[in-house]
């Protein structure tokens, strides 16, 4: 039997750009969590295709499959009733400021821009993989194909903040409108030890829960930061400029309401 379209074309799509992709690989200060977090990307990535290859019948991909992989006591679980709406792997900046004239001052946070991937297929078919992307994507840029790397996922939109405390995530494209999220923090909490580091071995960002607010559409009602990879600030601005940017990589997930609330 042949595999499904949905299947064939997830795993080709996640593994075609690998020999084609432009973005190139960002030299790390810790050159062996890079090897580790990519490699595992890679060997999840072939152990997926060989299993397709000897599947009679392949899934579909139902994103109401996905589960978040979040313990009850990091964040709250999302309300009852609420369901995915979209998973995207997000791949950016955090950026800061600093108090030059002060070296021990805290850089203080100013948002967040990122390239947004489309990752719901992944995330009902292929959760481990989907966890594995962060800390394979953090090391690759984003080339001007809008390629994350090689995983060729397609692009799904934009993050950006309207303040320093408002992130906006904009999911609509030439072919696509998944809506727009306009939100405010709701919980945090650290990411695991084991989570990837960033470039210059920054420490990944915390998990964070976010509430929506006015501006959301297509009755979006959570947003979900987890896996994350990277983007955390030095201690303090000790040989810091007055503006800079972290780079990081991390996996969004988009819950909307049962109902229109």
């Amino acid at each position: 039997m042949q595999f499904s379209t949905i299947l064939f074309s997830t795993l080709a799509v996640v593994a075609s750009a690998a020999p084609t992709s432009r973005a190139s690989f960002r030299e790390t200060t810790d050159a062996s969590d890079a090897l580790e977090k990519v490699s595992d990307y890679f060997n999840l990535l072939a152990n997926k295709v060989q299993f397709a290859r000897i599947m009679d019948q392949a899934p579909a991909c139902d994103v109401s499959r996905a589960q978040m992989p979040i313990a009850p006591e990091a964040l709250p679980a999302p309300a009852a009733g609420h369901r995915v709406h979209h998973v995207a792997v997000g791949r950016g900046t955090q950026n800061y400021t600093c108090d030059t004239s002060n070296s021990t001052a805290v850089p203080a946070a100013q948002g967040a821009v990122a390239v947004l991937f489309n990752a719901s297929c992944i995330a009902a078919l292929y959760p481990d993989l989907l966890q594995a992307i962060p800390g394979m994507a953090v090391h690759f840029t984003v080339d001007e194909a809008q390629q994350l790397g090689p995983a060729g996922l397609q692009v799904s939109g934009h993050h950006y903040f309207i303040d320093n405390t408002t992130p906006a995530f904009d999911l609509s494209g030439p072919d696509h409108d998944f809506g727009m999220y306009i939100g405010k923090k709701a919980n945090g909490t650290d990411a695991p030890t084991t989570a990837a580091v960033g470039l210059g071995g920054e420490k990944a960002v915390p998990w964070l829960r976010l509430g929506s607010i006015e501006g959301t559409t297509q009755n979006m009602q959570e947003v979900y930061r987890v896996n994350t990879a990277g983007g955390s600030a030095p201690a303090t601005c000790a040989g810091q400029p007055e503006s800079f940017q972290i780079e990081y990589a991390t996996v969004y997930w988009f819950f909307e309401g049962a109902d229109e609330e």
